[in-house]
């Protein structure tokens, strides 16, 4: 397929580039408008416990959520005083009519738990007017503006409050990480291949990726809501994956120029199909893993993971489609011409191939000579530094995601230090209005430990029942372990009648997309599974190396969850990297990471696979192509791993705990990965697995010796006669 596409390329190389930058630009104009398409993304599942008992609190009663919180403050005035209540109520009067169901006051409910202890703050409650997550959001756009009052400190908290600032903080970091990577990017590149030319091109892929990407997304948009954390994904992938991807085709493509005479007027289109046929092959397969992986994120229910789904899944193909179309249609017009504008210290020196025996190969050979030591000490370190995550505990979002000078969660801390210690709730749903009733019921509630407190919110009653909500308050932190347990609680306890009632609220979302995440994981991790098995069945025929290399993943992935479990949920290193622990990390963010780490570390894998099994095919000895593999991928892929570590390092000083959480796990999985695992562990499990690495069942061989997708033009076809496959 690659081989053919390649003529295609060499036949129509200005076509081809003239159509690819042609889309590109269309990609960008289109694609750049999808900013206006994007929502604010959900969390919850709109079958979940949670989720039901909202819809049908909406549905009986209006929202009674507590979407905002404002909190007024007077240096001389009381809440008491009359002109305090008086500015209070000038600045309400703003609010834009329909776009709450509920603004209630102290003065209003007599509560003397929305006055401070020194009586100089008050606190009003606001529920928004809206039915989905979309709605809320444009509520609480029209609201938040005209809660600031002239004569009053304002501060706003509250679930809306908290998002919004998380939108913006993400986006000023994204814009910041953006800045500070690419130029580095640039940097390291023109350092790697020393010409100003080819040190531009993964710029240049990863730019195609970007906008291309978004072009997408909008395009998704017309048929489902996207959150607006998919161009987080977008960035991230999209430039990561085309440095990876531009370093793999220009690396080979240099090589096989190298070996040809410098007069060679065909030299360049010999090189292209080489490269076509092996790094070309390489990225299709890795990026089909890519896409496969974030794909099993649209298995989920939340919003918020599909459409982190949706951005991975554009950036990679995209950048994909860029890598095998645009960049091999520049490099067949510049040629030679690649190494233009070469770094003075570099312009006498010829473009290196790698010699087989070089420092790199000579690592994997002293790896080999002692295989069963090295695993076992390698194996025993990662498992160690992987341990911390046995006694993860788990979370969602709430204000202290957020850098602590941020507004909202200076409004939150402001609750919890004015107001008396921090509080959660359950919303309970009855089916009943009856007194009896609804008294039983709330007295076994008050009986779960913990609750403090059990009153009506609203009551209503037609022809056939009536329904009753309820709330109960304890004290603590709705991510707490404590606010889970009280949910669970709350919901084995029966209705009136023995009905269910539903039970809703923050710390019963957070209970429900826990159990949610749990039930799904499952099915994600057999579905990467399976299409990583399938996919590296087909590119080298082998049944034994897919189940390696998934079991290489396991080993770097899991180290990385262990170190962000000892920094993020342990609280270690809060001082240097800036942030203040929660307690547990967020649940939904080691999802992403699995499903982006699965992706990337195949990257290597693949390459490294790639070249191992090219000298196979040639020598039919192990240990030799083993050995000359790591050489010649071991200073590509060491490089590929600094530039993406830039891009990625570049997210990890984000203010947001969470976009650092995933900076660092996915910077640590991606150093192990391309040094330990690959340089270390690859060579020392195929030493062990000698013949048995290329072993397939006779009709799987049969059926990849005739339909096998192997590199076509850069080996000859395997002689069947000479491979030694193991007997079983």
């Amino acid at each position: 397929m690659l081989h053919r596409w390649s003529e295609v390329l060499i036949r129509r190389t200005r076509v081809v580039l003239a159509l690819g930058l042609l889309a590109t630009v269309l990609a960008g104009v289109f694609g750049l408008g999808v900013f206006d398409s994007l929502g604010q993304g959900g969390f919850n599942d709109p079958k979940s416990e949670a989720s039901r008992e909202l819809t049908q609190e909406q549905d009986v009663f209006g929202n009674k959520s507590v979407d905002l919180v404002a909190i007024y403050t007077s240096k001389d005035l009381t809440v008491s005083d009359p002109e305090f209540k008086t500015q209070v109520h000038q600045t309400l009067a703003r609010i834009p009519a329909g776009s709450t169901t509920s603004v209630a006051t102290y003065w209003d409910t007599k509560d003397s738990s929305m006055v401070s202890k020194d009586k100089h703050t008050t606190t009003v409650l606001i529920s928004l007017v809206g039915k989905d997550q979309s709605a809320l959001a444009d509520s609480s756009e029209r609201v938040t503006p005209t809660l600031a009052s002239k004569d009053l400190q304002t501060d706003i908290a509250g679930t809306w409050a908290v998002y919004k600032d998380v939108n913006e903080t993400v986006s000023k970091d994204l814009a910041r990480a953006e800045t500070v990577s690419m130029p580095l990017v640039i940097i390291l590149s023109l350092l790697i291949f020393g010409s100003v030319v080819a040190s531009l091109m993964p710029a240049v892929v990863g730019a195609i990726a970007v906008l291309g990407a978004l072009a997408v997304v909008r395009l998704i948009t017309g048929f489902t809501e996207v959150s607006v954390f998919s161009i987080n994904v977008i960035t991230l992938l999209g430039t990561g994956l085309a440095i990876d991807y531009a370093l793999f085709v220009i690396s080979r493509f240099r090589e096989e120029l190298a070996r040809l005479p410098e007069d060679d007027p065909t030299a360049a289109a010999q090189a292209i199909r080489v490269t076509m046929s092996t790094a070309g092959r390489t990225v299709l397969f890795s990026g089909l893993t890519v896409a496969a992986a974030m794909a099993s994120l649209l298995i989920f229910p939340q919003n918020f993971l599909r459409s982190l789904g949706y951005g991975g899944m554009a950036a990679v193909l995209v950048a994909v489609a860029a890598a095998l179309t645009v960049l091999p249609a520049i490099l067949l017009l510049l040629g030679r011409r690649i190494d233009a504008g070469r770094l003075p210290w570099r312009r006498h020196r010829p473009v290196q191939v790698d010699n087989d025996n070089g420092a790199w190969a000579r690592l994997a050979r002293s790896v080999m000579r002692h295989p069963v030591v090295v695993m076992v000490v390698v194996v025993g370190a990662l498992l160690f530094v992987a341990s911390p995550f046995l006694g993860v505990r788990w979370g969602s979002v709430d204000y202290r995601v957020l850098p602590a000078d941020s507004p909202s969660h200076v409004a939150s801390a402001k609750l919890n230090t004015e107001f008396g210690p921090e509080t959660s709730s359950a919303n309970m749903m009855l089916t009943t209005t009856d007194r009896t009733e609804v008294t039983a019921y709330t007295q076994r509630v008050e009986q779960v430990p913990g609750v403090v407190d059990v009153r009506p919110v609203s009551q209503k009653s037609d022809q056939a029942d009536g329904h009753t909500l309820l709330r109960a308050t304890w004290t603590g932190n709705s991510q707490a372990q404590t606010s889970q347990d009280a949910v669970r609680a709350i919901r084995a306890i029966p209705g009136p009648g023995g009905d269910q009632v539903l039970v809703g609220g923050l710390a019963a979302d957070t209970v429900d997309l826990l159990s949610s995440l749990q039930s799904h994981l499952p099915y994600m991790a057999l579905i990467i599974a399976v299409v990583m098995l399938v996919l590296l069945f087909l590119a080298f025929g082998s049944v034994v190396l897919p189940v390696k290399a998934f079991v290489m993943n396991l080993l770097s992935i899991s180290a990385s969850f262990g170190v962000i479990t000892w920094i993020f949920a342990n609280g270690h290193l809060q001082g240097p990297l800036g942030f203040t622990s929660t307690g547990f990390l967020d649940a939904t963010q080691p999802i992403f990471m699995l499903a982006i780490l699965v992706g990337l570390s195949m990257d290597y894998e693949v390459f490294l696979l790639s070249r191992i099994r090219e000298q196979w095919d040639l020598t039919h000895d192990n240990t030799l192509a083993v050995a000359t593999g790591v050489q010649r991928t071991g200073r590509i892929i060491t490089s590929a791993a600094l530039l993406l570590a830039v891009v990625i390092g570049a997210f990890s000083t984000s203010g947001i705990v969470f976009m650092k959480m995933i900076g660092i796990g996915m910077l640590v999985a991606l150093l192990v990965d391309a040094t330990i695992v690959r340089s270390i562990l690859v060579p020392a499990t195929m030493k062990l697995l000698g013949t048995w690495n290329w072993y397939a069942p006779a009709g799987l061989r049969r059926w990849w010796e005739a339909h096998g997708l192997r590199e076509g033009d850069a080996a000859p076809a395997p002689d069947p006669q000479r491979v030694r496959t193991p007997v079983g």
